[in-house]
């Protein structure tokens, strides 16, 4: 069965279920969580955007990775084995689609937290290139199949070269700002 990805208008009350869960996963990992940033589309006011929570969590190491998937296993985050693992830990609850929150773990400092920081910087600086943005989600979202992983998969890898983009230029003049 063809489900098509959702792609939701802007709704104020994601910066808000982002701070319920920042509370829990901040209670969940303690000291380990060195910051715990809202990230993803979800952050930018007025993008439309999956509706799901998307969370970077920075801790000083990726490894062991049981200091910290165990404690978010206990509020329902699954991990799912990725050789993307090496740089950016990746969980969602619920276990099965559709999922409401996403969970990247990435070292504190490290490029992959730049570089997520970074992009989400940058389009909420920039509302031309967030709606730029916008138009190729929206298209790539009917091409896809939200009940297929690997079509997710396809989704996600299909708007690398423009996320390249952005993030190349939004580093070179100095994103993100927070760090």
């Amino acid at each position: 069965m063809t489900q098509q990805l959702e792609i939701a208008p802007y709704d104020p009350k994601w910066p808000i279920a982002f701070a319920a869960e920042r509370d829990r996963i901040a209670a969940a990992l303690g000291a380990l969580a060195v910051r715990i940033d809202h990230n993803g589309s979800t952050s930018v006011p007025g993008l439309a955007a999956k509706p799901v929570i998307d969370i970077q969590v920075s801790v000083r190491s990726l490894q062991p990775l049981e200091s910290y998937t165990i404690p978010l296993a206990q509020i329902g985050y699954t991990h799912v084995p990725h050789p993307d693992d090496s740089f950016c830990v990746y969980l969602h609850r619920p276990a099965a689609w559709p999922h409401t929150h996403h969970v990247h773990v990435v070292e504190t400092g490290g490029a992959e937290e730049r570089r997520t920081l970074a992009f989400c910087d940058y389009l909420r600086e920039h509302p031309t290139v967030a709606s730029q943005y916008e138009a190729l989600k929206r298209a790539l979202a009917l091409q896809h199949n939200a009940a297929n992983f690997s079509s997710r998969e396809g989704y996600t890898n299909a708007k690398t070269d423009f996320v390249s983009k952005v993030t190349k230029r939004a580093v070179a003049e100095g994103y993100p700002r927070g760090l």
